[in-house]
C-alpha cells in the first residue's frame, strides 16, 4: 500500500511539473514570436519568414526592411520608373543576391534605358519566403502602397500559391500550441532536409548543384501538390483552392488601378511542370497504367483563361523553362526553387516582356 502511494505521489508530481514546464514554455515561445517573428511557430503574419534588418545571406547583407535588397527611400527619387517585386521564396531566393533575376532584372533594364537615355528603373524586391496570396495583397497594402510605385510585379507560384491559404488555415488550427508547432518544427528540418536549410554567417559559398532535401521527402511532396494536375477530378477541391487564391490577386487588381499602378503577374513554373524526367516519376506513383492522368499545364489555362477575363497582365515563361530545361538543370536539386540557370533565364525572359512596358510611359 505504502508503494502504490509513493508511486500516485510520484506520478502527481511528474504531471504538476510537466504542466508547469509546458505553460511556462508556452508562455516563453508565445513572448519570443511576438517580439522576434520565426517561422517555427504558425500565425497570422507574414512577418513569420521575414529576414531580419541587416541579417546575412551569403556575402550579402539584407537592408534594413529585412528585404534581400538594397536600402531604398519611401520617397521615389525623381526621374525614376520604380516597380514593386512582391512574391515568396522565389523572389526572396535561394541563390546569392548578385544572382537573383530580380537584381539581373534591373541591371538589364537599366542598360537599355540609358542606352535610349530614358529614366532609371529601380525594382525592390519585397519578396518574403512563405507567403501566400492574402500575404500579396496585406504586404502591398501596408507596405507597398506608400511606396509609389509605377509597377507592381507578383510573383505567383504555381507549385504552392493555389495551397498557400488554405494550408495556412489548417495550420492555425491545428498548430494553436506553440510548443507542439516548435517540436513539429524540428522534426521536420532534422528528417527532411539535407545540408544548410539557410545562409548563416559561416555559410559564404553557395552550391549550385547540393541538393536541400532527400529524394524521397521531395518527391512525396511532389507528388501530393500534382494532385492539381489531375484531370477531371472526383472532387472540387482545386477549384475551391483555385478560387480563393485568384479572389486576392483580383483585389490586388483593383487596389492597382484605383492608385494608378500597372499590375504584372508573374506565373512561375513547378519544377515537375518543366522537368521531364521528374514528369515521369510522378507519374509513376500517380498511376504508371494512365500516363494521361495528369495535366501539367491545366493550372494555367485556367490562370490565362481569369486574367484574361480580368484584364489582368501576366508573363507565363513555362513554355520557355521546358525548351530550356532539356539542355540545363533550372532548378536547384530537391528545392523547387529556381538556380543561378533559372534565374538568369527568368530575368531575360522579364527583360523582354517589361522593356517595351516601360519606354511606352
Amino acid at each position: 500500500m505504502t508503494r502504490i502511494k509513493t508511486l500516485k505521489s510520484i506520478l502527481f508530481q511528474t504531471l504538476i511539473i510537466t504542466t508547469t514546464t509546458f505553460v511556462l514554455a508556452e508562455i516563453t515561445f508565445r513572448i519570443y514570436h511576438r517580439i522576434n517573428p520565426t517561422f517555427i511557430f504558425g500565425d497570422r503574419s507574414y512577418n513569420r519568414w521575414r529576414g531580419k534588418p541587416y541579417g546575412q545571406d551569403f556575402e550579402f547583407k539584407l537592408n534594413s526592411q529585412g528585404f534581400k535588397d538594397v536600402e531604398f527611400t519611401v520617397e521615389k527619387p525623381e526621374n525614376t520608373f520604380r516597380i514593386l517585386g512582391v512574391g515568396d521564396s522565389f523572389n526572396f531566393g535561394i541563390v546569392p543576391y548578385r544572382y537573383n533575376f530580380l537584381t539581373l532584372l534591373e541591371e538589364k533594364l537599366n542598360q537599355n534605358t540609358k542606352k535610349n537615355s530614358q529614366k532609371g528603373v529601380e525594382i525592390i524586391n519585397m519578396g518574403i519566403p512563405g507567403l501566400g496570396p492574402k500575404d500579396y495583397l496585406s504586404l502591398l497594402v501596408n507596405e507597398g502602397l506608400k511606396l509609389e510605385p509605377d509597377m507592381v510585379l507578383l510573383s505567383f507560384y504555381v507549385g504552392n500559391d493555389f495551397l498557400d491559404n488554405q494550408l495556412k488555415a489548417q495550420e492555425r488550427r491545428w498548430n494553436r500550441s506553440y510548443v507542439m508547432s516548435f517540436l513539429h518544427s524540428i522534426l521536420a528540418l532534422s528528417t527532411q532536409y539535407e545540408g544548410q536549410v539557410f545562409n548563416p554567417k559561416n555559410q559564404l559559398k553557395y552550391l549550385d548543384d547540393q541538393p536541400t532535401r532527400t529524394n524521397d521527402s521531395y518527391l512525396n511532396d511532389t507528388k501530393n501538390k500534382s494532385n492539381m494536375f489531375v484531370k477531371d477530378p472526383a472532387d472540387d477541391i482545386f477549384a475551391e483552392y483555385f478560387k480563393d487564391a485568384v479572389s486576392d490577386i483580383l483585389k490586388i487588381k483593383d487596389i492597382c488601378d484605383h492608385q494608378n499602378i500597372e499590375l504584372v503577374v508573374l506565373i512561375i513554373p513547378d519544377e515537375v511542370q518543366v522537368d521531364q524526367k521528374l514528369q515521369a516519376q510522378i507519374l509513376e506513383m500517380f498511376d504508371a497504367d494512365k500516363p494521361d492522368k495528369l495535366d501539367f499545364q491545366l493550372p494555367n489555362r485556367l490562370l490565362h483563361q481569369t486574367f484574361n477575363q480580368a484584364g489582368i497582365d501576366y508573363i507565363d515563361p513555362l513554355k520557355d523553362f521546358k525548351v530550356a530545361s532539356a539542355q540545363t538543370r533550372l532548378y536547384k536539386p530537391n528545392d523547387t526553387h529556381w538556380n543561378i540557370a533559372g534565374n538568369q533565364l527568368a530575368a531575360e525572359l522579364l527583360e523582354t516582356n517589361l522593356s517595351p512596358k516601360i519606354t511606352s510611359k
